[in-house]
């Protein structure tokens, strides 16, 4: 019993002592915090780190000085005013060969790849049972024709009816009708390229067995290349054959390719109320290929208007803005220096990294050239190029302001 009640109290007697020391030290991190050197005499500026002594100054004009920023200055810009259409590019002709009748393949007589002309041999099936048909019937052909000749010989003079030598001429050229069918079925065992152009890629080998219809190999005429592409029909006063195109393809961006508006549809779809258009495209180099997804610009015509590049146009849903520089008078307990304002615009066309600016903003203004992320309205800046706040801008070289730059090039590191 005793022993009993010595274990409780020594346990009673723990958990006193372990709670009076953990409520010394509450009590002893309150006083050192409400002292001279605690944050709270920091935070009223009677400590070295707060905003009274030097360490705040230095954290002030570490993170709240002005921003680095490289300035674009709007210019005049010339724009080509087009119509931006996609079209799928073709070759002048284009045809897949199939063969006309069941048959095994006897021989290959082209490689994947090659050109041919016009006429050549491609693929010869077998055709055993048309040749001997072909001298069947040219043998019925050579027994009709001395048949003929023998009654006219006798109807000339005066043995045999006209009913008969007309018989015989009948079953004569029936004979030649009959040649002539079995050549045709004879040839259809020859599969021969109906013009000149590059033949694809073929998996039939001979002993294939091909049937009507099952496809051998493509055939295309890619030395011009056809892509037809809508236009809405209220464009179609500025289109007529002939006229210049430009175009861009996926697979060779930053290059554009001439070419011209070959022929006009004569109607117009009466459901999309657009109006279809054929261009024609030269592909000696035979870079293009049938298929390519192509972009076609038809041009309207140019304007002049202000410009500015693109990485200096923020597009915040259909608003879009930029940054204007301007220069800050002195005031009471201000220096005077650059500062930023944030200004809509409306926005034109997007040409070669440039954005036409139709509103907002004149040439000569200067702008944010790009990391308008880091930058809010109304906030002070500092032009890269060596500018102090608030110093008059240095004139470079042909009268323009030090720390400006013409627009697309970037700043130097």
């Amino acid at each position: 019993m005793i022993r009993r009640h010595f274990f409780l109290f020594a346990a009673i007697l723990v958990l006193v002592v372990m709670v009076a020391a953990g409520g010394l030290k509450v009590f002893t991190k309150k006083a050192g915090a409400a002292g001279p050197g605690g944050p709270a005499a920091m935070s009223q500026g009677g400590g070295a780190g707060g905003p009274g002594g030097p360490g705040g100054a230095a954290r002030r004009g570490g993170f709240g000085g002005p921003t680095l920023v490289s300035v674009s200055v709007v210019q005049p810009r010339t724009f080509e005013d087009t119509i931006e259409v996609l079209g799928v590019a073709k070759g002048r002709q284009s045809v897949t060969l199939t063969a006309a009748a069941t048959q095994l393949v006897e021989r290959v007589r082209f490689t994947d790849g090659q050109h041919v002309a016009r006429g050549a041999i491609l693929v010869e099936l077998k055709d055993t049972e048309q040749s001997a048909a072909t001298a069947q019937a040219d043998a019925r052909l050579v027994q009709a024709k001395r048949a003929y000749d023998r009654y006219r010989t006798l109807g000339e003079q005066g043995w045999a009816s006209k009913a008969a030598v007309d018989q015989y001429e009948a079953t004569w050229r029936a004979a030649q009708a009959d040649v002539s069918a079995a050549k045709a079925r004879q040839n259809d065992r020859v599969i021969r390229a109906p013009f000149a152009g590059v033949v694809g890629l073929s998996d039939v080998a001979p002993g294939a067995l091909v049937n009507p219809g099952a496809p051998i190999v493509t055939l295309d005429d890619v030395s011009v290349m056809r892509v037809d592409f809508q236009v809405p029909e209220r464009y179609l006063s500025q289109l007529h054959p002939g006229q210049a195109l430009l175009a861009t393809t996926d697979a060779y961006p930053g290059e554009t390719i001439s070419g011209r508006i070959s022929r006009l549809d004569t109607r117009v779809d009466e459901r999309t109320r657009a109006i279809s258009a054929r261009a024609e495209f030269p592909n000696a180099a035979g870079r293009l290929k049938p298929g390519m997804l192509v972009r076609v610009g038809v041009s309207r015509g140019q304007r002049t208007s202000s410009s500015a590049p693109e990485s200096a146009v923020s597009v915040q849903g259909d608003a879009a803005f930029v940054y204007v520089i301007h220069q800050r008078p002195a005031s009471a307990g201000r220096p005077a220096g650059a500062m930023v304002e944030q200004r809509p615009i409306v926005t034109g066309v997007r040409q070669q990294g440039f954005v036409e600016i139709r509103e907002g903003v004149k040439p000569g203004d200067r702008i944010v050239a790009d990391g308008l992320n880091k930058i809010q309205p109304g906030q002070p800046v500092r032009v890269s190029g060596g500018q102090r706040p608030g110093a008059a801008p240095a004139m470079a070289p042909g009268g323009a302001p030090a720390g400006t730059r013409p627009m697309g090039q970037r700043p130097a590191a």
